[in-house]
């Protein structure tokens, strides 16, 4: 999973731009929103997958806000107090 920001989407036409940490930025369809809404806001950062498009350019598939741990990120929240709703923290990355 590679790590971004959108920076540009266009809902009429169904497509939009993600730049990656490297600077580099990749064309994405709206089919590619992980959640199935079809739309994402600019400014987001996402997590994001990079494959082969159909027009043999690189293209950022399977986006997901970065809030929103990648598809089999493994999780090590913890519950911190025994009364009241649970509140998870997460230790930070190794």
């Amino acid at each position: 999973m590679q790590t971004g920001r959108v920076v540009g989407f266009d809902e009429r036409r169904g497509w939009g731009t993600v730049r990656g940490g490297d600077g580099v930025e990749l064309f994405f369809h709206c089919t590619a929103v992980a959640d199935g809404s079809r739309t994402i806001p600019v400014g987001v950062p996402v997590h994001y997958q990079v494959v082969a498009g159909h027009l043999g350019r690189w293209e950022a598939t399977d986006l997901r806000p970065a809030q929103t741990p990648p598809a089999g990120a493994e999780s090590r929240s913890t519950t911190t107090r025994s009364s009241g709703p649970p509140v998870r923290s997460t230790p930070p990355p190794r």
